[in-house]
């Protein structure tokens, strides 16, 4: 049956409280004051705010909404909701529907019930939402979703809007001051723009609520490699099947009725793997529509009797799911900052906000790198498949011919675009860019922005996108401080930038970052290699780190502090849920399940050998030897791994606990898996308690 064309420009952005929405409903000094907020920064008046609300209400109301919450992005990497309704008694016995500016502008929450990294006690308990209106309300679910920082009583940040607010004001403020110098009097503010693509899985719900491990851990602790995985590339782009093509379908409707502008739909390299990919938008708008993809791909697919999965490594022996973060800054006047022009070598402000990002993450490698540090994550990077551990910066080879150029005090000469030789007449000339792409660089320029893959499938992008705001303010600060003294500004740019490049080009690496001499490369420059979590953490409290967010008031102390003992406690419960999750499969399905399929063999055995006492018994010998001995084998890591869950250091170890869990329970889980798997290849498959990688990659 053939359905009616969706209109997509009329459903896009229908259930937000967009721009053109206050402008219909709201008064023109409201909406005036509401727009000088925003530009300026400044609070909104009370009487403001009450007017915004109820206009916010009545539309919403119109909507079919009853209920409002003040949605946030607690330190979880999740979001957070809490929902009342419109409902006001009146004295008659009724009720009318109502919604103050007070309600609107401040929530209160139990912020001991989040993490806080120490910030609030369960008696401390009260924190605060706050409505930020540089991100518009939205209807999901008949529920009007406003879009809130959360904060303690003595107004600590406990989420990761806020200092992704405070960043983003902090690299405007700081850009303006560098495009001054160039003579552009007429940008008052640049944001950070960013595109978050995202990887996810789909399979079946059947299989997957067979699955003990990924109900609770979101990825496979075991599972034999299937006879097929992604060794012929033909899932990649290749067609998308219906069931799947559906659920994609049905996703796009809900994400534009968001005003998420989803924009790219694919299969991915891993069999059931997929991504969807959005259009820029500014970075705080980017990172609440991120966290309502992530949201909406789960509830969709429960629709199609399907399950997303989100989890960095949800199986092994195929590729897991990043998060690209795509970055870039563009002025109020529409200039992206890193479009290099013509004549990049010429382009001497695009060469001076490349020296600045190049020197920070330079600068700040490590706690770029901590950033994306996750349990999951770690399954991931450095597996050939993701970035390696190592941060790196590729540029291609037109930049680094001009770079190398200012370093040695050379001319450089432009080089003409070329067009691409196909070699058949009927086709059209194809521009040849400058620039191949090196998809094994962990931070890739590709073209007029930077590419971050480092970042895993359930990591929220505000925290990759905080450091880079931060790294980049810092070092345009530190640029401007030097030319706005500058008595012959021209000679002292050339200045800066030879010794900017020269000093950080080790940063810069444009080969194959999955070879192993790499890594020994990047050792002898001197990069940081932090291959795991709990090597990553300590950037969090280190004294230039904490200097660098103090200085620039993104972070306090004891927020920085916090984070990393959130991070910590993070990492250690994720590693204690998926070692009590293996045992308690083990014990009560595994383990049984084998002895019932060796006492079944051994049976087997027996009665042939009563029927047949010359035959052979070799393959039925052989088999029952092998599975008793791996059977052993795995009751004895069982027991091994939940005597190591028992001793594990408590949470006030800190990076002791961190290390205890890497060094002593991830590794007998590991163990663990390789004795299973070798169990499930010889166990008969009405034996085996749990559906297989064939069964769930193959379900959709």
């Amino acid at each position: 049956m053939i359905q009616d064309p969706v209109n997509v420009p009329k459903l896009f952005g229908s259930m937000v409280f967009n721009e053109d929405v206050m402008k219909q409903r709201l008064s023109p000094t409201v909406y005036s004051s509401w727009k000088q907020c925003i530009a300026d920064g400044t609070p909104l008046d009370r009487s403001i705010a009450h007017d915004i609300a109820n206009a916010m209400k009545d539309w919403a109301v119109e909507k079919g909404a009853t209920h409002f919450t003040h949605w946030f992005q607690p330190m979880t990497g999740y979001t957070a909701e809490k929902h009342d309704s419109f409902i006001t008694p009146t004295e008659d016995g009724h009720v009318i529907m109502e919604f103050s500016g007070k309600e609107l502008v401040r929530g209160e929450s139990d912020a001991s019930s989040f993490p806080s990294g120490g910030l609030r006690a369960t008696f401390e308990a009260r924190g605060y939402t706050a409505w930020d209106p540089t991100s518009f309300a939205f209807i999901k679910d008949g529920t009007l979703y406003i879009p809130t920082v959360f904060c303690s009583y003595s107004g600590q940040a406990l989420d990761k809007k806020t200092p992704l607010l405070r960043s983003m004001e902090l690299v405007s403020r700081q850009s303006v001051r560098i495009l001054r110098l160039f003579g552009n009097d007429a940008v008052k503010k640049v944001t950070a723009q960013v595109g978050a693509e995202q990887e996810y899985f789909l399979v079946d719900e059947s299989v997957y609520y067979k699955r003990d491990d990924l109900k609770l851990c979101g990825r496979t602790l075991f599972g034999a490699k299937p006879p097929k995985g992604q060794e012929l590339d033909d899932h990649y782009y290749g067609v998308i099947r219906p069931r799947v093509a559906a659920y994609m379908k049905d996703l796009d409707t809900e994400l534009w009725k968001l005003g998420v502008l989803s924009k790219t739909k694919h299969n991915e390299v891993a069999p059931a793997q997929h991504e969807m990919a959005p259009i820029y938008n500014n970075a705080n708008a980017a990172c609440d529509h991120n966290q309502l993809a992530m949201e909406l791909m789960k509830t969709v697919a429960e629709r199609h009797g399907l399950v997303c999965l989100l989890h960095e490594k949800p199986f092994a022996g195929v590729n897991g799911s990043g998060k690209h973060d795509n970055w870039s800054l563009t002025t109020d006047t529409g200039e992206n900052l890193f479009k290099p022009g013509k004549t990049p070598s010429q382009n001497a402000q695009f060469l001076l906000f490349l020296a600045a990002f190049i020197k920070g993450v330079d600068d700040y490698q490590e706690m770029l790198r901590s950033t994306v540090a996750s349990a999951g994550n770690d399954h991931r990077l450095g597996g050939n498949e993701a970035p390696p551990a190592i941060v790196s910066i590729f540029l291609g080879d037109e930049l680094m011919e001009i770079i190398d150029s200012i370093v040695a005090g050379s001319a450089y000469v432009d080089k003409k675009k070329k067009n691409l030789q196909i070699g058949v007449d009927v086709l059209p000339n194809i521009p040849q860019d400058t620039t191949d792409r090196n998809r094994t660089s962990p931070l890739a320029f590709t073209g007029n922005k930077f590419e971050f893959r480092m970042l895993g499938s359930t990591q929220s992008i505000a925290g990759p996108n905080i450091v880079i705001n931060t790294i980049m303010a810092e070092e345009l600060r530190q640029f401007a401080d030097q030319l706005e003294s500058s008595k012959d500004f021209q000679a002292d740019l050339q200045k800066l930038l030879r010794k900017t490049f020269k000093e950080h080009q080790r940063i810069i690496f444009s080969g194959n970052g999955y070879d192993e001499s790499w890594t020994r490369e990047a050792e002898r420059r001197g990069l940081a290699n932090l291959v795991s979590t709990a090597d990553c953490l300590p950037a969090y409290v280190s004294k230039k780190n904490v200097e660098l967010f103090t200085k620039n008031g993104i972070f306090t102390e004891d927020e920085m502090a916090a984070r990393n003992a959130i991070h910590l406690e993070s990492y250690c419960k994720v590693i204690h849920i998926e070692a009590l999750t293996l045992i308690e499969m083990v014990k009560r399905n595994i383990l049984p399940a084998v002895s019932r399929y060796s006492d079944a063999l051994s049976t087997s055995l027996l009665h042939r050998k009563e029927a047949v006492p010359s035959a052979s018994f070799q393959v039925e010998e052989t088999l029952i030897s092998k599975l008793s001995r791996q059977n052993s084998a795995l009751l004895d890591l069982i027991l091994q791994l939940e005597k190591a869950v028992e001793q594990a250091p408590g949470e006030d170890a800190g990076y002791e606990q961190a290390n205890y869990y890497h060094d002593s329970v991830l590794s007998l889980l590991n163990e663990a898996r390789t004795v299973i798997d070798d169990l499930e290849t010889m166990t008969a498959k009405e034996y085996w308690p749990y559906p297989t990688y064939s069964d769930i990659l193959f379900s959709v």
